[in-house]
């Protein structure tokens, strides 16, 4: 006990609350949220009387809450789940993650949770902490990540329970629904400026940097961009916000978000693509042009993609979590299926965008929107640290406006990505080898759930005819 009191009054102060409270002295309570390992938010309600202890000195949280399957459903055969008496483990509230909920009935205010375990080390099943591990070992090597979060994501309305279908535009001055897609459609954001508005506004509350809205590339798709921020760990910690502020705030009109790979087969799929550069610790670019080159970028950055492609097959089970994640993988739908890269090219995993010198980056394009954000970036940080410290030479680049049609070479099915996962040699000397062992029980559990379902297309196609 004298080790966790140590702990707490270390690391925890309530001096936040107190601001906070100062601020909204109507708050009622406390929303404690936890990102899985799915990127799916579980959490409490603390009445505000229980407030400051929650900040002073934490609070009691299950242990197994990261290893959930996508249903909220423990895993059997872990050490940690229903198998053990499900323990519990500490939980205390992330730094400056305190905001308030604009969208219930009732003032209440959120805050992120990280978890330790009782000697105060982060819980290493925890994706934050994974992250948190690989961004120390670019700092060991005196490397700071700069990243920017990219979100695509449907709105979508459910006609009386029965079926889901993308929301569509009407045609202005009429009841016609807008026959297809229109790209970049200003229209379109004309159409639903009182969400992205409010939007706007609860993001504004709550602290969250939300840049660019486009009308994307199929009905009712849309993407939001974050800020581009120097804190890693941060960056995620604002995209989980973002999903959860836009479902809400579409709830708040009627419809529904969906940040789901492929909800509609016919529509293109739904990214996250993740915009990063690196800096040393005087704060030069670690990645500028070279026009002495033939591909027009330093070494460095040269190195980074061979190791970004070099994990990329590892990482796929990262990148694509669930069973809907492989069906984003069509052809014509800018869905990565090989560890390609060049310069301004969106049908590339890799992808580097048009910029100044102080602002060349790399875009990676492979992870869907259901993905972790944690584990995703922690999987690209750690490819590109790969990269740098092994000098991996990359794939030859593809030119600007090449038309290609490149041969499937990732794992675009559940089980091959598990498989890749499994006997991954490159990402368990960055995430931690029980981490990767117990992830890809968990997934393979939920796969093995999953395949094991009865669903309509059963009936429809065999009910009947066999």
């Amino acid at each position: 006990m004298e080790t966790e009191s140590c702990f707490w009054e270390e690391r925890l102060n309530v001096t936040e609350l107190k601001e906070f409270l100062k601020k909204h002295p109507n708050t009622s309570g406390v929303e404690v949220m936890m990102p899985d390992n799915n990127g799916i938010i579980r959490g409490k309600r603390v009445d505000i009387h229980e407030a400051e202890s929650l900040f002073e000195k934490g609070l009691n949280f299950c242990a197994a809450t990261p290893l959930l399957d996508s249903g909220g459903d423990v895993i059997d055969g872990l050490i940690l789940g229903s198998d053990d008496g499900d323990p519990d483990i500490f939980g205390h509230p992330v730094d400056g993650s305190l905001a308030p909920v604009p969208w219930l009935e009732k003032e209440m205010a959120q805050v992120l949770l990280t978890l330790v375990d009782r000697e105060g080390n982060a819980y290493p099943h925890e994706a934050r902490n994974v992250l948190s591990r690989v961004v120390q070992k670019l700092a060991d090597d005196d490397l700071h990540a700069t990243i920017a979060v990219e979100l695509e994501f449907y709105l979508y309305l459910d006609h009386d329970g029965l079926m889901v279908t993308p929301r569509h535009s009407p045609t202005p001055g009429t009841i016609l629904h807008q026959a297809g897609p229109q790209v970049y459609s200003l229209e379109d954001l004309r159409e639903l400026d009182p969400f992205f508005n409010r939007l706007q506004e609860i993001c504004d509350q709550q602290n969250i940097p939300v840049g660019t809205a486009i009308s994307e590339f199929s009905t009712g798709q849309f993407e939001t961009n974050l800020h581009h921020v120097s804190d890693a760990i941060l960056a995620c910690d604002q995209s989980m916000l973002l999903r959860r502020a836009v479902k809400e705030t579409a709830r708040e009109f009627g419809m529904g978000a969906t940040f789901m790979a492929k909800p509609f087969l016919e529509s293109a799929g739904s990214g996250m693509h993740i915009h990063v550069s690196l800096k040393d610790g005087s704060g030069n670019p670690v990645f500028v042009h070279d026009e002495s080159d033939s591909t027009g970028f330093n070494q460095n950055l040269q190195y980074a993609v061979g190791g970004l492609a070099e994990t990329m097959k590892e990482g796929m089970a990262i990148f694509c979590p669930n069973a809907n994640s492989y069906r984003r993988f069509a052809p014509g739908f800018f869905a990565p299926i090989t560890p390609n890269w060049g310069p301004n090219h969106r049908n590339l995993s890799l992808r580097i965008p048009l910029s100044d010198d102080d602002n060349v980056r790399i875009e990676h394009r492979s992870a869907g929107a259901d993905a972790n954000p944690y584990l995703v970036v922690a999987s690209v940080l750690a490819g590109m640290h790969h990269g740098l410290t092994n000098e991996i030479s990359p794939p030859e680049m593809i030119q600007e406006s090449e038309v290609i049609d490149p041969e499937v070479t990732l794992p675009v099915k559940w089980q091959d990505s598990l498989d890749e996962f499994n006997q991954a040699t490159i990402l368990p000397q960055y995430f931690d080898e029980e981490f990767c062992r117990i992830f890809h029980h968990c997934r393979s559990c939920e796969l093995d759930r999953f395949s094991s379902q009865i669903s309509n297309k059963d009936f429809e196609w065999y009910l009947r005819s066999i």
